[in-house]
């Protein structure tokens, strides 16, 4: 990979921050944007503006076109069998959402629903909401004693009852990859539905759902360099048949009179109203701007900024990271012994360094590791080893001034 050139394709890091050039490592919150997508969005309000599955007119039937054209494109990029299997919504949590009220209206009470500690609130409150109004029981793996989930508990936690297991494939937080090749697979010898949240994912690894033979995953557009607003639901076909429709509205039906409704097939009965076009067609050119970069090179690139980022920090004795697992992503979170996150996050910042501090949206993992927050840095393929190095400059100057 050159990532000078990569870096030239990003307007964002081309300005200043406080008089200094912007050093970007918050990309598990959302991914900037290449030219390409920004141009991709620019070009259809300019010129190709209109309704999609609707108008007999040139320009709608060019969206249209280019909107169908982008299912495909996301059908092949995690192997879709079709692009029946491909629902357009507005980001993950829509699309857990959507599964829990749906896929949810199956479930019976007594039935259970397993998910791990490590889970986004978008994994964890709409089966909380599912929990309350159909009386499921919701249960949760923890982490054995290296900081991965706790597979032995995960066995033990697998019953009759267990209609669903739903889980990250890579924590936000902590930036760990769970075995879910073996969850998967001990889900479907036990009889259960799985869903895996592709989030953090997506934009790191390679997937490939046919492999992995989940029967839902999910991602969101700007955690792949996409515009926000923007996500998909994968599901297997003769899962989302047997679903009711999410919600009612234009496109979704195929005949409506005075007395019933009818619904559309696959994809468009999940698919309401009109959709987030530009949003479609930005993840798409995303999608082929990624095509040019092999995903083993991003691999190998990101694990050497993390394992240059983790080899410096483990030389300022101050600092504890978490999540210190040897499957793991490029997201690193950490505090500073007698510092609160919040202030270390700010004098980040005013070295223009961009960080997230808080809890990210993972309140649970955070009681159960006993912290108030974090500091999250997180790499992508637009970062080099001299925005690793200002990062430890920045966290010694934090040290300097906060201890």
């Amino acid at each position: 990979m050159n990532i000078s050139e990569i870096k030239n394709l990003f307007p964002a890091l081309k300005q200043k921050i406080y008089d200094k050039p912007l050093v970007y490592l918050d990309s598990a919150a959302t991914t900037l944007k290449p030219i390409s997508v920004i141009e991709k969005v620019r070009n259809y309000y300019s010129l190709e503006n209109s309704n999609v599955h609707r108008g007999a007119h040139y320009l709608s039937q060019k969206a249209t076109d280019q909107f169908e054209a982008a299912r495909e494109n996301v059908a092949q990029f995690l192997n879709a069998k079709s692009t029946e299997e491909i629902i357009f919504v507005r980001g993950t949590t829509e699309a857990i959402n959507l599964v829990a009220t749906s896929f949810g209206e199956s479930l019976n009470e007594g039935d259970e629903i397993i998910i791990s500690i490590l889970e986004h609130h978008a994994n964890i409150v709409p089966w909380h909401m599912l929990k309350t109004k159909k009386k499921v029981t919701l249960r949760f793996i923890h982490l054995d004693d290296q900081g991965n989930l706790n597979l032995e508990e995960y066995k033990k936690l697998l019953n009759p009852r267990v209609k669903l297991v739903s889980l990250t494939a890579c924590s936000n937080t902590l930036g760990l990859f769970p075995d879910l090749e073996t969850y998967v697979t001990l889900a479907r010898l036990n009889g259960s539905k799985t869903l895996v949240d592709g989030a953090q994912l997506v934009s790191q690894k390679k997937v490939n759902v046919q492999k992995l033979n989940c029967d839902f995953f999910v991602f969101s557009g700007h955690k792949l360099f996409a515009p926000t607003g923007i996500g998909v639901l994968f599901g297997k076909k003769e899962i989302l048949n047997e679903m009711p429709p999410y919600q009612g509205g234009g496109a979704m039906i195929s005949d409506v009179s005075e007395e019933r409704t009818l619904f559309n097939q696959l994809p468009f009965k999940f698919e309401a109203g009109t959709p987030h076009i530009e949003g479609v067609l930005g993840l798409s050119e995303a999608i082929h701007f990624l095509k040019n970069i092999p995903f083993q090179e991003i691999e190998t690139h990101e694990d050497l900024l993390l394992k240059l980022f983790m080899s410096e920090v483990k030389k300022i004795p101050e600092v504890i990271v978490y999540g210190d697992s040897l499957n793991k992503g490029a997201i690193v979170s950490f505090n500073i012994k007698g510092a609160h996150h919040s202030d270390v996050a700010q004098i980040l910042d005013q070295q223009a360094i961009a960080v997230r501090a808080g809890h990210h949206c993972t309140q649970p993992l955070m009681k159960y590791l006993n912290l108030q927050g974090t500091v999250r840095a997180s790499f992508s393929i637009y970062n080099d080893e001299e925005d690793v190095m200002k990062l430890i400059a920045g966290i010694k100057k934090s040290k300097e001034l906060l201890l």
